[in-house]
């Protein structure tokens, strides 16, 4: 059984991040890359994000990890990224949020869904906090799953 439509894809992080129209998406993106290769230890790799075979958002996924839950459904996914949408800034913490309450009181303005973290300007944004996350998250799943650099 097929699980999610979105996969790496061929392409340079940097150039996609160049091209975002949103100009604070645009800076928050540029300010993240290095980050995220700092924390994470492991270079970029573009992720296509669609439904239905219609090709959406980009992400910029860091590692690279195979799921398969007792139903059945399976598919890739990476360890952590992060996408600069036209409303916000999404940040993928894939172990969701229930451990992060410190950081979270820290972070700053933000909004947060199961795994996802929404930031809507990184000036505003304690990025220590946020390397934390990061970093933990990274732990996490690198003990809970197999997984490759990309």
């Amino acid at each position: 059984m097929s699980g999610n439509v979105t996969s790496p894809i061929d392409g340079d992080a940097k150039a996609f991040i160049q091209e975002v129209e949103h100009k604070r998406r645009r800076e928050d993106a540029l300010q993240l890359l290095p980050l995220f290769e700092q924390w994470t230890g492991l270079k970029p790799v573009l992720w296509a994000a669609g439904l239905a075979g219609k090709q959406g958002s980009a992400i910029i996924g860091f590692g690279h990890y195979h799921y398969k839950y007792k139903s059945g459904r399976e598919g890739d996914w990476f360890l952590t990224g992060f996408s600069p949408r036209k409303q916000n800034m999404a940040i993928y913490i894939m172990p969701g949020f229930e451990s992060y309450s410190d950081q979270l009181s820290r972070i700053g303005p933000h909004k947060h869904s199961v795994s996802c973290l929404y930031l809507t300007n990184l000036a505003k944004n304690d990025v220590d906090a946020l390397g934390e996350m990061v970093q933990d998250s990274m732990k996490i799943m690198k003990d809970r799953y197999e997984w490759r650099p990309s």
